[in-house]
């Protein structure tokens, strides 16, 4: 059964999400060393009552290198100077993990060379070896 993302990203999951923020790293000076603008996002797939149980196993799956130990998914940003716009950059970066786990990959299409490829290539590949073959020594 397939998964439809879009009806996925369009539950809210605002109550299901918890903030912590803290000091960012890297250059900014008094506001770096002052301000806690670094948000982190927690969301728990284990306790989700926004997600059924196929849904939490699928992003198990996806989702297996980015998860906690407990079952938890954390999104940090630290982009921007202002805390309410790096809260706003991980719940953007949130939905997008969501999207992306729930799409499934498009199929793969077998694919052939056409005859005139075929054709040029082994035309190509004679006349390479026809070029190899006149540095040689004559046989006498």
């Amino acid at each position: 059964m397939r998964f439809d993302p879009k009806s996925i990203i369009a539950r809210d999951f605002s109550p299901e999400l918890e903030f912590q923020t803290s000091r960012s790293s890297g250059p900014g000076g008094q506001n770096v060393n002052k301000v806690e603008t670094r948000v982190t996002l927690r969301f728990r797939v284990t306790t989700s009552e926004l997600l059924s149980d196929r849904e939490k196993e699928r992003l198990r799956l996806k989702w297996a290198s980015k998860l906690t130990t407990e079952g938890e998914l954390l999104v940090s940003a630290e982009k921007h100077r202002s805390q309410l716009k790096n809260r706003e950059e991980a719940v953007k970066t949130f939905m997008k993990l969501l999207e992306k786990a729930f799409t499934d990959p498009k199929p793969r299409r077998k694919t052939k060379p056409s005859k005139s490829a075929i054709k040029k290539r082994l035309d190509s590949k004679k006349k390479h070896s026809d070029k190899k073959s006149n540095r040689r020594k004559p046989d006498y």
